[in-house]
């Protein structure tokens, strides 16, 4: 299996930070911004694009021949699902949520009065048939919202990573299938320390992701290669962020 993380595009919680260095405002469950759609549809192109036939002898470690994407997943929040369905609209590809990929503490607001974050249900089954009917919803979307919990912990978000680990390596992990999942910064690091064994005190360990960039890693055999992180050189200077 080829494996490829992508980020979904900056989002305007995003954009808050970058502007304010503050999460005051924050959306639950924030839209792409105008770059954001930006970025996303410059991925989109990417990702479709074929440079020519793949030599059989020969390791593209830089997709110079091209992605050859087999299999589409997005967490379910609105940022990556608006990411994804760019790239599925321009390969022609099923987007499949997956719960599991969600970024961290799940759909919250801190309540103005305490403090303390409140858990809201998500985006429900008829907001994603009438603004992304190419996503495939599973099995366990409620009708009325696919959170509905409270904030998820720390270690919830790691056994998380854990359990989506184990079960994309079920699904594809002796295939030659090319899979591609639009998620989060906050999860890419639960995931990466999951892969890495990185199990422990981990405060002082970042992967930086940026908006649209990708991961690629290749599982072959129980070999795990990292062949490239961060990858944002088809993004022109004024869309990185």
């Amino acid at each position: 299996m080829q494996l490829y993380f992508i980020r979904h595009g900056q989002s305007t919680n995003n954009l808050l930070w970058d502007q304010t260095s503050t999460s005051n405002g924050r959306s639950m469950d924030p839209e792409l911004t105008e770059k954001g759609w930006r970025q996303a549809r410059r991925l989109a192109e990417y990702l479709r694009d074929k440079k020519g036939e793949h030599p059989t002898d020969v390791r593209d470690s830089h997709n110079a021949y091209g992605f050859g994407l087999t299999h589409l997943y997005t967490s379910l929040m609105v940022r990556a699902v608006a990411t994804g369905s760019q790239v599925a609209r321009a390969l022609n590809i099923p987007l499949v949520g997956w719960l599991d990929l969600h970024e961290e503490g799940g759909i919250y607001l801190n309540d103005p009065q305490s403090g303390e974050p409140v858990g809201y249900p998500g985006k429900t089954q008829a907001y994603f048939a009438s603004h992304y009917p190419e996503l495939v919803l599973q099995d366990g979307v409620a009708r009325e919202g696919w959170w509905n919990r409270p904030l998820e912990t720390s270690a919830e978000s790691a056994a998380r990573a854990r359990r989506f680990f184990e079960e994309l390596l079920r699904a594809h992990g002796n295939t030659t299938d090319r899979v591609a999942v639009f998620s989060h910064g906050g999860f890419y690091n639960a995931f990466m320390r999951q892969v890495l064994g990185l199990l422990g005190d981990t405060r002082k360990v970042w992967f930086q992701i940026n908006n649209t960039a990708i991961t690629r890693l290749d599982f072959n055999e129980g070999e795990i290669i990292a062949v490239y992180l961060n990858r944002v050189d088809f993004l022109p200077a004024d869309l990185i962020t």
